[in-house]
């Protein structure tokens, strides 16, 4: 479903959002790679039917704070796919990749493209550990194409130690909009869009979580460059 309503606003000058319980560098924290998916089949195959949907046909593509799986549909056929991640086993592990780079991001955000170069940018499961979100976003904006797509998704799962405060403290409709926020203050997009499909059984009050095992909650937010 998409979301409407006016979304919450979050003062994102302050210090102590971006906080996290293991301040150490982020390098230190992702040496190790970790090959295996983040997320349940449900998410992964919501999300590839979203991608088929919504990326360009034979489109260039950066795949920014990806690792072992850029989770693209079988059958669809970009012409070049990039991946950025922060583990260079991870990246070379993931076989929907032409090429790749590791780069901390929240080091420095300047992403190695020229201007208008990419036709989508795709952010999955890794929002929640940015601490420079906006100036990540603007440099998205300024690496796309115009009229290209930026498309971000996350569940309810995250390296907690590694997630900023801000995150942490939100609900789950609360996370959405803050990447929407995120869209808006970057100046760089059209208002944002979202899809949603959630297992109302993953919330603790449901009788149906004692006997089912709740599917991932798939949140997606999206926008196209101005």
């Amino acid at each position: 479903m998409s979301g409407t309503g006016k979304p919450h606003h979050f003062n994102l000058a302050h210090p102590a959002n971006w906080e996290r319980v293991d301040e150490s560098v982020d390098s230190r924290f992702y040496q190790d790679p970790r090959l295996v998916v983040h997320v349940d089949d449900h998410f992964i195959a919501t999300l590839g039917h979203f991608f088929a949907e919504k990326l360009p046909p034979n489109g260039v593509i950066l795949d920014l704070m990806s690792s072992y799986k850029s989770h693209l549909p079988a059958d669809y056929n970009p012409r070049f796919v990039v991946g950025h991640g922060m583990n260079e086993i991870e990246l070379q592990s993931n076989d929907q990749l032409n090429q790749y780079f590791v780069q901390d991001l929240n080091r420095n955000p300047v992403l190695p493209f020229e201007d208008n170069h990419f036709d989508a940018v795709l952010s999955t499961v890794s929002v929640q550990y940015l601490r420079r979100p906006v100036e990540v976003f603007k440099e998205v904006g300024r690496v796309l194409k115009p009229g290209g797509l930026y498309i971000v998704s996350f569940s309810n799962r995250m390296f907690p130690t590694k997630a900023v405060a801000l995150w942490r403290s939100l609900g789950e409709a609360e996370r959405v909009d803050l990447v929407r926020q995120y869209f808006d203050e970057s100046g760089a997009f059209e208002p944002a869009q979202v899809f949603t499909d959630v297992d109302t059984r993953h919330h603790s009050g449901s009788i149906f979580a004692t006997f089912y095992a709740a599917k991932d909650p798939v949140y997606i937010v999206w926008s196209v460059k101005k």
